[in-house]
């Protein structure tokens, strides 16, 4: 651990933010206090809205929409920032303090090449000016932000990255000028574990080597005990409790942060069981039924371009076979870029397979016509990695879920408020969202719009693409029920990708993990966490972050 100075790099005393609406204006942080000092990482936990990443953008005078400061203090080694003009607060910005939002592609250009976007970061910031200087750089960047072949990737843009691959580009950019605090909002939770063992790797060395501070804001509990040393607990837009990190989470003393602890399947291993129980009550389908989805043989082939009118195949899923017995669930884990939201696109027929098959209910899907494909979309739905990019910004949130009724004809208006209104239920939502707009809602409420929105039709398939990643802990227990119980009740399949593995222990049957387009070991979840027969499967087991750190609130 970093020795802690007297005087702190970051010093927040009573910020209170308010937001103007047409009913007046509604204060959401009340009289917010903490201090980060130099070299010393600091994670602000708490569920979506609790003001956590409020708290940052005010920091760096980026609060959204009619959001603004109206008392308190926010001090950088001494100076205020409440009082700077805009044009003093864009020095500061990336120089002094770098940001990593949480939404990738909403904060990439998507006209602009990745490369381009980097060297826009690293001249508007000073760091290189002339051409050579700033294209090292900027391979030195992404290299740091953990993609290995950054050289070939700067011709890329964002379209073709992967959701983890787009955010480390943005990691890139943060780290870039290597400023004094880093505020990294969720910089993480759309990483597979081993590649966020490398950023947080990073992060760590530099507050090491060049006392950097760290403002992690996070809802991974497990990541923030493993790599802070102060945990700060929001609720409401207000701190409820404040403290060394282990002890935080050993001994939680306010009823929140026991209710945190407690739901948090990446570091409570001993209790994936009880969170798992309502998926014992699924009926178990008849052994000489079809599989909900059997994928055989599948295969698919990119053209990347590579400058002067070039182009090279890129393999991105590679021979993968699988099937999932209906009212089961598999989850298809690994690495970002390894092949699992392609396979989820082949399955959901918005990419056309190189060569294979997919049968859904033993139905080749490969040669349907569209006719039969709509048809098919009523049963087959999915909820996909960026809740942003998926959710139309010109329509509110009623509309969004319902959308789905409207487009197959199911009811009528009327019918259609009804299910809107049981759905924000199901997700916890409040009612009043309805005729909000996504732009209004955090990252968590709007991966919870996507979600009601794919149970609107009452499908028999979901494909849930990363679909809990967003979401603070106790919203995501609360999704993970809630699917566990609309499975047992409606025998629905799940096809589960994702990067988290204390999440497939809780909400899998069967689990396949997939390295570089390819399945390189399958099997019940049990069997492989127990006994994982290859080495790419134990490096992402090893890589959960707090899976070692003993909890008080579970005992």
């Amino acid at each position: 651990m970093s020795e802690v100075k007297s005087e702190p790099l970051l010093s927040i005393r009573d910020l209170r933010v308010a937001f103007d609406t047409q009913e007046g204006s509604r204060e959401v942080l009340h009289s917010v206090s903490l201090d980060v000092f130099p070299g010393e990482t600091v994670a602000i936990v708490g569920e979506s809205g609790s003001g956590k990443s409020t708290t940052a953008s005010a920091v760096i005078s980026l609060l959204p929409g009619t959001g603004h400061v109206t008392s308190g203090s926010i001090t950088l080694a001494g100076r205020e920032l409440t009082t700077l003009t805009p044009r003093q607060m864009e020095n500061i910005r990336g120089r002094e303090i770098g940001y990593v939002p949480q939404d990738p592609m909403s904060n990439l250009n998507p006209v602009w090449s990745i490369g381009f976007q980097v060297k826009e970061a690293i001249r508007a910031n000073g760091i290189a000016t002339n051409r050579k200087d700033v294209e090292a750089r900027a391979i030195e960047v992404l290299q740091q932000a953990g993609l290995a072949d950054a050289a070939k990737r700067l011709h890329q843009f964002p379209h073709q990255f992967s959701g983890g691959m787009r955010q480390r580009a943005l990691i890139g950019i943060g780290l870039a000028a290597d400023p004094k605090l880093l505020i990294a909002d969720e910089p993480t939770s759309a990483l597979d574990v081993t590649v966020q063992r490398v950023i947080l790797d990073h992060m760590a060395s530099l507050t090491r080597e060049k006392s950097t501070s760290v403002l992690l804001i996070t809802h991974d509990l497990g990541l923030a005990a493993e790599r802070a040393e102060k945990i700060i607990v929001m609720q409401h837009g207000e701190i409820v409790e404040s403290g060394p990190s282990r002890e935080i989470l050993q001994n939680p003393i306010h009823p929140y942060t026991k209710k945190l602890v407690a739901a948090a399947p990446s570091i409570a291993s001993q209790r994936m069981a009880a969170v798992a129980t309502p998926r014992e009550h699924i009926v178990a389908a008849a052994t000489d039924a079809a599989p909900a989805i059997r994928v055989s043989d599948l295969t698919k082939e990119y053209k990347i371009r590579m400058g002067s009118f070039k182009s090279e195949a890129f393999r991105a899923v590679d021979d993968v076979s699988f099937e999932i017995p209906k009212g089961k669930t598999l989850a298809l884990v690994g690495e970002s870029g390894s092949g699992k939201s392609t396979v989820a696109k082949m399955v959901l027929r918005l990419e056309k397979p190189t060569s294979g098959s997919i049968e859904i209910d033993g139905v080749d899907i490969a040669s349907m016509p569209n006719r039969e494909v709509f048809d098919l979309r009523r049963r087959l739905q999915p909820v996909f990695q960026d809740p942003y990019g998926s959710l139309d910004p010109q329509r509110n949130i009623g509309n969004t879920i319902s959308e789905p009724l409207e487009i197959h004809k199911v009811g009528d208006k009327k019918s259609h408020r009804e299910r809107v209104r049981e759905l924000l239920d199901q997700v916890s939502l409040p009612q009043d969202l309805a005729t909000r707009y996504p732009s209004e809602l955090s990252g968590g409420q709007r991966q919870r719009v996507a979600i009601a929105r794919a149970l609107a039709l009452k499908p028999d398939i979901v494909v849930l693409d990363e679909a809990v990643s967003a979401l603070d802990v106790l919203v995501q227990d609360q999704i993970l029920q809630l699917l566990a119980e609309l499975q047992s009740e409606l025998g629905l399949s799940y096809l589960f990708i994702t990067h988290d593995l204390a999440v497939v222990r809780v909400a899998a049957d069967t689990v396949s993990v997939m390295e570089r387009g390819r399945i390189v070991e399958q099997g019940s979840v049990d069997e492989i966490f127990a006994n994982p027969a290859e080495e790419y499967t134990r490096k992402l087991l090893d890589a959960i972050p707090g899976a070692s750190i003993p909890l008080g609130g579970n005992l």
